[in-house]
């Protein structure tokens, strides 16, 4: 069945004049004129049916049916653009893999670990922008996603398949002359843990999206904790890193996401008990009709990933 769809030139000439607001500036950013811009316009709009332009005095506006599709025709040129930019990088060979994940897991887990994709599959290319909510696959140019959420969530989430990657646990970490601060002890023997007692009474950093996870924590752990929804609060696991590495206070972070500050001493984990938490992260990718099948470069990182879970896990 022959589909329906425009002329890739007249949605480019539309593309552009509704970017500029400007059928003369189209034509100079398009090296045409400004007339074979507006040819191309009106044939779009006949085509599609809809005014898509209203014509003023001082020149054009978006209707609002064009300032819709405006959005969607960019993004799709984008995608094209970007689609043929990766087989003209590849020659045809792999592929790429347009990744949509959360911030800090993106940042302090997965990136760390790209170079060693890239030794085993120098033929995949990773693209990662940020999602921290469930999305629709079909609005958007994404193949994959690396979410975090509870299983509530994944389930909720229409139109996906969801692989496990591993459960998030939390444990309380500092900086070292924090915990020797506290314990008054010497900084060479900082790094010994304390119990949650000594926690309770310590400054704490809380995370904005998890208001009672030190409640939480101090309840797991059987202890009372007056002061456990005091301090500073911040967003990301990021921000906290940062914050507890600078002695402002003990944070709870799952130390997959600061294995590079652990390792270098400049945070410690003040107490060994975890809290493990009903989230998880999960690669959740489109759900494929029957007939459909993963591209090798998605398999090939889907398996990537699972082996690189499963080394936390162990």
């Amino acid at each position: 069945m022959r589909r329906v769809l425009p002329s890739t030139q007249a949605l480019t000439c539309f593309e552009s004049a509704a970017r500029h607001i400007s059928y003369t500036k189209a034509a100079q950013e398009l090296s045409l004129t400004q007339s074979a811009v507006s040819r191309q316009i009106i044939a779009l709009e006949e085509f599609v049916g809809v005014a898509l332009f209203k014509r003023t005095r001082h020149g054009v506006l978006l209707t609002d049916a064009g300032q819709h599709y405006a959005t969607q025709v960019s993004r799709w040129l984008q995608g094209l653009e970007r689609d043929t930019l990766d087989l003209m990088s590849h020659q045809g060979e792999g592929g790429p893999i347009n990744l949509a994940a959360v911030p800090t897991f993106a940042t302090r887990w997965l990136l760390p670990r790209l170079p060693q994709l890239a030794r085993e599959h120098p033929d995949i290319t990773v693209h990662i922008d940020v999602q921290t909510r469930p999305f629709l696959f079909a609005d958007t140019v994404f193949d994959a996603a690396l979410f975090a959420g509870t299983p509530e969530q994944v389930s909720r989430w229409p139109g996906v398949q969801a692989q496990w990657l591993m459960d998030e646990e939390v444990v309380p970490v500092c900086s070292p002359q924090l915990l020797a601060t506290a314990q008054q002890r010497d900084p060479g023997r900082a790094w010994l843990p304390v119990g949650a007692e000594m926690i309770a009474k310590m400054p704490l950093l809380q995370q904005s999206t998890r208001a009672h996870g030190w409640r939480q924590w101090f309840e797991a752990m059987n202890v009372d904790a007056p002061r456990a929804l005091d301090g500073m609060r911040l967003e990301l696991f990021s921000m906290l890193a940062v914050a507890a590495r600078e002695g402002l206070g003990v944070a709870l972070i799952p130390p997959m996401l600061i294995e590079q500050e652990i390792a270098r001493g400049d945070l410690i984990i003040a107490c060994p008990q975890p809290l493990r938490g009903n989230r998880a992260y999960y690669l959740v990718t489109p759900e494929l009709a029957a007939d459909a099948q993963q591209t090798p470069a998605m398999r090939a990182f889907s398996q990537w990933l699972q082996g690189r879970a499963k080394e936390v896990r162990t």
